[in-house]
């Protein structure tokens, strides 16, 4: 086994990674990057485009950027990390243009358009940013636990290099988590490395998580395909196979009324509502978005094509791992958490989407969790002289002995629970309850007889974290019983002015929930 020793271990490779790694070194500190993939092409910012939420510090702009989703969100969000998040990504998009030299477009005055990036490129520059910095990365090398010391602070990982089919170990003074949320291996774009692995790392050394009831986001998307770019079907007429309008369905408004329908038909759609500068605009925005069309032959502008709609879980959702300072710290010392990987409550509250509020969080949140746990390892200092263990369970630590199922079994027995819209989406008490039954099921099986080491390990723990991610999800959706952000209940409509408050939640052999007071 290869022992690398550190001040920073960041884990992931997106844009909350390297914006962390970056501001580590930065500060000073010996900086090491894992990433699961080939880190500036995995994740879902690499493979699209995206919006950021990027106002520029006009206070009556501020306000109204602050204002528009509070409602959305069922008044979760927090101003003074709404501001906070504001000021930091205007910094950082300026940062991009003025030391990455990203090439921003331009409007019809001159000024540079900073409200989006291209996220091929922005992750490239962010590669390129991160190697200058002198952070040693480790490519295609999925961190399969964390180690902790005596005392229960975070003091590294251990994993495995794929490429050279070895496992390594690294020691680190401080841990930062941007693994992104989980899609459930749903197809969506980009998401295949989004299983919730941070998640699952951070509970096992006793991390809280928030708003995991914030966690059924599901995508459009034509038939077949794994583009979840909705922004555009705000231009969309929806409707039957017979050409019968859908009425109520919509991408921001609506998308409840596709779901209900795709459960017995299927749902149709044209973009006809786009006029032709809108058109010309929409293609240079978002390229990717027509590749699709264009490989089969349609015209999305005035030829109907089938939809889907695909799981996001909490990569579009809202839960994560629960953040207790402006640093990103965790409530377990040394270890910090960024972009999907933490909660985006204090900035959305129940309600996000794709790309703006959450392109933003990613780079603001994985600079200050940088710059934390840079301050942290240095100011500790003795780091590497302190006896570690291992922390992970599932998976790599049986209790029991018994015949397992496989990762792929369990991924689908996972799947089968959150995949469809009746379940995950359209929810209902009866319904949840009966899908944590056969979730606590998988998560006994894999916990008392799984075991995998080297190169399958990985794909093990995936589905151990799919499979922990569903049982918070559920049971906080459980405890929440109002409608309120993306948490709706079909049986309690309604949003309950009592329950204004975070749902918490804990726990891997008994998942457990609790709130806390929203100001």
């Amino acid at each position: 086994m290869t022992t690398l020793d550190t001040d920073v271990l960041v884990v992931g490779g997106g844009p909350a990674a390297t914006w962390a790694a970056l501001r580590a070194a930065q500060r000073g500190a010996d900086v090491v990057l894992a990433d699961k993939g080939y880190c500036g092409t995995s994740g879902a910012t690499a493979s699209a485009g995206t919006g950021v939420w990027y106002v520029p510090p006009d206070p009556e702009a501020r306000e109204a950027a602050m204002a528009a989703r509070e409602g959305l969100g069922g008044y979760l969000a927090d101003r003074r990390w709404m501001g906070r998040v504001l000021d930091q990504t205007y910094a950082q998009m300026n940062e991009l243009a003025e030391v990455a030299r990203y090439p921003f477009p331009t409007g019809p005055d001159g000024a540079p358009l900073r409200t989006g990036l291209q996220g091929p490129e922005y992750m490239r520059r962010m590669r390129v940013l991160v190697r200058r910095a002198g952070v040693r990365v480790l490519d295609h090398s999925p961190v399969r636990e964390l180690l902790v010391d005596r005392d229960g602070a975070v003091a590294g990982a251990v994993g495995h290099r794929r490429q050279e089919g070895a496992d390594y170990r690294v020691r680190s003074g401080a841990v930062v988590l941007a693994t992104g949320g989980c899609a459930f291996l749903s197809k969506a774009l980009g998401c295949d490395v989004n299983t919730g692995d941070g998640a699952l790392f951070a509970a096992e050394v006793g991390a809280e998580l928030s708003g995991m009831e914030f966690s059924n986001a599901y995508g459009i998307a034509p038939e077949h395909t794994s583009v979840t770019k909705t922004a555009f079907y705000s231009y969309a007429t929806f409707s039957r196979a017979d050409g019968e309008v859908l009425e109520g369905a919509g991408s921001a408004r609506g998308r409840s009324v596709i779901a209900r329908t795709l459960l017995s038909e299927k749902v149709f759609c044209v973009l006809d509502r786009a006029d032709e500068p809108t058109r010309r605009a929409m293609r240079l925005a978002q390229p990717n978005f027509f590749l699709t069309f264009d490989r089969l032959g349609i015209d999305p502008f005035t030829q109907r094509f089938a939809v889907t709609l695909l799981a996001e879980g909490t990569v579009r959702g809202t839960g994560g791992i629960r953040i207790t300072g402006d640093d990103c710290a965790t409530t377990v010392v040394g270890l910090y958490a960024a972009g999907d990987a933490a909660t985006r409550e204090p900035i959305c509250g129940g309600f996000t989407g794709g790309g703006s509020h959450n392109a933003a969080w990613a780079m603001s949140s994985g600079a200050w969790a940088g710059a934390g746990a840079a301050a942290f390892a240095l100011a500790e200092g003795r780091h590497r002289d302190r006896p570690v263990r291992a922390a992970g369970g599932a998976g790599l630590r049986p209790t029991g002995f018994g015949a397992a199922p496989s990762a792929a079994e369990a991924i689908r027995l996972v799947q089968r629970e959150v995949l469809p819209y009746d379940i995950n989406y359209l929810r209902h008490g009866d319904r949840l309850r009966a899908a944590l039954s056969e979730l606590d099921g998988v998560w006994t099986a894999l916990r008392e007889h799984a075991f995998a080491d080297g190169s399958g390990a990985g794909r093990l723990r995936s589905a151990a974290a799919m499979t922990a991610h569903a049982r918070w999800m559920y049971h906080s959706a459980l405890t929440r019983t109002e409608s309120r952000g993306m948490a709706k209940r079909l049986d309690f409509p309604e949003q309950d002015p009592t329950q204004h408050h975070r749902v918490l939640s804990g726990g891997l052999d008994r998942v457990r929930t609790w709130t806390e007071a929203v100001a």
